[in-house]
C-alpha cells in the first residue's frame, strides 16, 4: 500500500496493538511495556498512540510517543513502533510514526528520543541525540540514540534521558 490511514488510537484498538507488539518482536516485552505506560498517568499522552490501519480497518502497525525527561525538562520518548510481520517494510510503521510526530508538533511539543536503528529513523528528521548533549542512561551506541526537535525556535535541554519506569532503566 502507499496510502495509509492512520489516527490516534481508541480504547477498542488496545487488544490489536498489543497482538501487533506480539506479532512484531521475539519476545511479549514490548507488548508489556505498552500496557505499562498506558497504565502510567505520568508517562501516558491521550492522543500520542498512533495505528496504521489497512483499508478495511484493521490496525497493522504502531507508533507510540510516551513523556520523557533530559535533564528535568519534558520530552518524548518513541518507542516502541511495531508493525505486524505480513505488512512490514510497506511504510505502515512510517505512516504511524509521521502522524504521531505530527500530532506531537500540533500538541506544541519539541523535542523527540528514539532508540533505534540508525539507517531507518533520520528518515523522519531524527540526528544523533549527542549533537544536542543528550545521552542516555545507559551504553549505547551514539548512532543508535537519536533526537527530533519539532520546533526549531524553542530550546533544546541537555543532559540524561530519564525514561518512565516501564522501560525499566
Amino acid at each position: 500500500m502507499s496510502t495509509w490511514i492512520t489516527r490516534a488510537e481508541t480504547p477498542a484498538d488496545i487488544p490489536a496493538i498489543r497482538e501487533i507488539n506480539l506479532a512484531a518482536f521475539p519476545t511479549p516485552d514490548e507488548a508489556g511495556i505498552v500496557d505499562a505506560l498506558r497504565a502510567d498517568s505520568s508517562a501516558w499522552l491521550d492522543g500520542l498512540s498512533f495505528v496504521a490501519l489497512t483499508p478495511d480497518g484493521t490496525p497493522v502497525g504502531h507508533a507510540l510517543l510516551t513523556r520523557c525527561h533530559v535533564e528535568g525538562r519534558s520530552a518524548l520518548a518513541l518507542a516502541p513502533c511495531a508493525v505486524v510481520p505480513s505488512a512490514q517494510r510497506s511504510g505502515a510503521g512510517s505512516a504511524a510514526i509521521r502522524a504521531a510526530l505530527e500530532a506531537a508538533r500540533a500538541r506544541g511539543e519539541n523535542l523527540v528520543l528514539v532508540l533505534g536503528h540508525a539507517s531507518y529513523y533520520p528518515r523522519f528528521g531524527f540526528v544523533p541525540a549527542s549533537r544536542f548533549g543528550i545521552r542516555a542512561p545507559f551504553e549505547v551506541p551514539d548512532e543508535a540514540m537519536m533526537a527530533l526537535t519539532l520546533d526549531p525556535d524553542a530550546p533544546v535541554p541537555s543532559g540524561t534521558i530519564r525514561y518512565p519506569a516501564a522501560f525499566g532503566v
